[in-house]
């Protein structure tokens, strides 16, 4: 039974019909769109796609929480529309829509639900903070007692207890800004989040902190250009929900994968607090850095919703045409889980496929955003069941003016069957690259058998990419992610610690490939920890040396911890932030400074991030190749050399060799480089190449070293020794 509150809160909200007339106006475009209507009267058209619907009303929010409702009566292809008057920028709104409930052929249309405008530009409120109230279940959720009958449509008003749409005027000019239009092959991307980089940087002011006006202050966007990253990858910005489940103990969903509004940027990152001023201050993020020559990429959840499954609670897309946006098993009151989440959208349907691109391509014209990375987008590829490549998600990309020609970043696998699909997607598209992940892990903590992968990976992974005209820049390389451990616990923790996510650490992945330097989590010993540093910095090296696309995630070049979490998506408290404290810790200036002078060095010399794949065949009349593997003796590697154990690769990358040409029509050439990567528990003598691979070499970087600053300089005559330090890389510069 309700409580007074409860009571009181939906009398407060009943429905008042009477209201401004509804015109006809026009089924596009979808959502709310402020215009100048018939005889210049200023207004707003409503656009709702609902097939199958028997009747749509649009309803208005006042300030008090007053509702008017307004039967849509136009119709137009299943496209419900009008519009209203006098409405404009800042309006509360959403709809309900009318028909059959009958959850056994899939049909859950119930009106007592007031649903979230898919194309909403703007969500003021939230969906709860104690957990989720029974109201917003499309089902009875406690009948009886707190027990779940999903096929029993609840009568209750939702109203009260979901967040609205908010109309939002067109008045932005893109005029003034740059994009930077970094090419693939120029790029480093820096995963964060939005909230979690900027709450406790000392140098945003209090009242930025976590939100998007934090992200584009001067002291947050000067790490980044001081690191030398080229592109943000902001986690979910998409309005999201927070999981019932974790709101009951006491937690929230901080990494965003659970959208629920794919036009509307998330309202929790808004300084200003006031419904639709969150549109306008992430274009202004967007605009500042793009001003420092940073690209922004958007992480999208397009896969599911937030909505979940049949004991979901309905909040848009399922009361709108729950057949028509979600996959359904053949018992349709079931729903096909591809993601893990208890739905995936129906890509193949027009219309959800037009939902999917009217959003990118908006994110891209109107809010200025320069790529997407698609979470579990094998799940998008899908046809029917299996995964497509030639699917119409990936043939419309392919296509469309707008889309094409921005960055198109693949997470490729789901959790369906055949769904791991790494090497797989089309070109246009750059793939995260797990077996790069699990190669150089394995590699530093001593599990490989052979280097025979590691070979591959580091040189662009042309055994999955070199196809279809792809390059190595398909290949987004990369040792950590938002998912899993950071690079400090990497190195810290074997074993997974989740205890705070309240599941009793059985959620996160157990293969973590990790290697604690032969103690559990922090420890007081000095010697483990300058290990545990040496690791770190051989796993920054590798990476920021490897040919493909670095992605570094925040905070790692400062050595953050979460503690051994290794699935902190709700973890929105210091677990998940950023600590800038970290500098000034011992050993983690040193990490940054490394980070900072690897990325210069990446910048400066083409060799390190090719074009184009290399072909390890001889060049020019000394039969130098491109790229010349050897062993610790100093000789080229012959094919019994790849299937012996070792834990020492030499790689020589020819600079002369490279390529392409510049603007000019100019042949690119560059330094040619010797990297060493001895993973063994003790020094190694490695006999460097001499001519004609080089007369000298000039050390530039010796992670054997905590401090780089005395490394450069130092020369070694080719043909000679150089002592490599235990678990360490070398990188020589050949000089002549």
């Amino acid at each position: 039974m309700a409580s007074a509150a409860e009571q009181e809160a939906v009398s407060e909200h009943a429905p008042e019909r009477a209201g401004p007339p509804v015109w006809p106006g026009a089924p596009t475009p979808l959502g709310a769109r402020c215009r100048v209507g018939p005889a210049g009267v200023a207004g707003t058209n409503f656009a709702l796609w609902a097939g199958g619907a028997e009747a749509v009303e649009l309803c208005l929010f006042a300030a008090d929480g007053t509702e008017r409702r307004l039967p849509l009566t136009e119709l137009t292809h299943e496209i419900w529309h009008g519009f209203v008057p006098g409405i404009g920028a800042g309006q509360r709104y959403g709809f309900r829509v009318h028909g059959r409930w009958d959850p056994w052929t899939g049909a859950r249309w119930n009106p007592a639900k007031l649903l979230l405008d898919p194309y909403a530009r703007a969500v003021d409120g939230d969906y709860g903070r104690l957990g989720l109230p029974p109201e917003v279940y499309g089902h009875v959720r406690d009948w009886p007692q707190q027990h779940v009958a999903d096929t029993v449509r609840d009568e209750r008003d939702s109203a009260p207890y979901v967040p609205k749409g908010v109309v939002v005027q067109d008045d932005d000019d893109w005029s003034d800004d740059r994009r930077p239009k970094t090419p693939w092959q120029d790029s480093v991307i820096y995963e964060l989040h939005v909230k979690g980089f900027t709450r406790l940087h000392p140098g945003v002011p209090e009242h930025l902190r976590g939100t998007y006006a934090g992200l584009a202050h001067p002291a947050a966007v000067e790490h980044l250009a001081g690191l030398g990253v080229t592109a943000v990858e902001l986690l979910p910005v998409h309005q999201f929900a927070h999981e019932d489940h974790l709101l009951r103990r006491g937690l929230r969903n901080h990494w965003g994968y659970n959208s629920i509004g794919y036009f509307a940027p998330h309202a929790g990152y808004s300084s200003s607090g006031t419904a639709g001023q969150q549109v306008g201050e992430f274009k202004r993020m967007v605009r500042a850095l793009h001003a420092a020559g940073i690209e922004v990429i958007l992480d999208v959840v397009y896969n599911h919703t937030a909505e979940a499954g049949e004991l979901g609670p309905t909040l848009s897309l399922k009361g709108i045409d729950n057949r028509g946006y979600y996959r359904l098993q053949s018992d349709a009151r079931r729903y096909a889980d591809y993601t893990g989440c208890g739905n995936t959208l129906h890509v193949v349907q027009p219309q959800v496929l037009r939902l999917i691109t009217d959003s990118l391509r908006y994110w891209v014209t109107e809010m200025g955003v320069d790529g997407f990375r698609f979470d579990l987008a094998a799940a998008l590829a899908r046809s029917m069941h299996d995964v497509d490549m030639l699917s119409p998600f990936l043939a419309v990309i392919a296509q469309d003016p707008v889309l094409r020609r921005v960055k198109l970043i693949a997470e490729p696998w789901d959790v369906g069957n055949g769904g791991y699909q790494v090497g797989a997607f089309p070109p246009l598209w750059t793939e995260w690259n797990d077996r790069y992940r699990d190669a150089v892990r394995d590699f530093w903590r001593g599990a490989l058998p052979d280097v025979r992968d590691l070979g591959y990976r580091l040189s662009g992974s042309s055994d999955l990419y070199a196809w279809g005209g792809r390059r190595p820049y398909a290949s987004v390389n990369f040792v950590t992610a938002h998912d899993g451990f950071t690079l400090r616990d990497l190195v810290t923790y074997e074993r997974k610690h989740n205890e705070a996510n309240g599941e009793g650490n059985r959620d996160g992945t157990h293969d973590n490939r990790s290697w604690n330097c032969g103690v559990e989590g922090e420890t007081d010993d000095p010697g483990i920890n300058a290990l545990r540093l040496r690791q770190q910095r051989n796993l920054l090296t590798t990476l920021l040396l490897s040919t493909g696309v670095p992605m570094l995630v925040a905070g790692d070049e400062m050595g953050r911890t979460q503690g051994g979490n290794n699935n902190a998506y709700c973890q929105d408290n210091e677990t998940g932030w950023v600590d800038w404290t970290l500098p000034d810790a011992p050993g983690r200036a040193q990490l940054l400074a490394l980070t900072r002078r690897l990325l210069a060095l990446r910048h400066r010399h083409p060799v390190l991030r090719r074009r184009a794949f290399f072909s390890g065949r001889p060049q020019g009349a000394d039969g130098l190749r491109d790229l010349a593997w050897f062993t610790a003796e100093g000789a080229e590697m012959t094919e019994p050399d790849w299937y012996a154990p070792t834990a020492t690769l030499g790689l020589y990358l020819s600079g002369r060799d490279i390529p392409g040409r510049d603007e000019r029509g100019t042949q690119i050439t560059d330094d040619s480089f010797l990297a060493v990567l001895h993973a063994g528990a003790r020094p190694l003598d490695f006999h460097l190449p001499g001519p004609p691979w080089a007369e000298t070499y000039e050390l530039v970087v010796d992670t054997a070293r905590e401090d780089q600053s005395a490394a450069p300089g130092t020369l070694h005559p080719g043909g000679g020794t150089l002592t490599v330090g235990a678990r360490s890389t070398v990188l020589l510069r050949v000089r002549a």
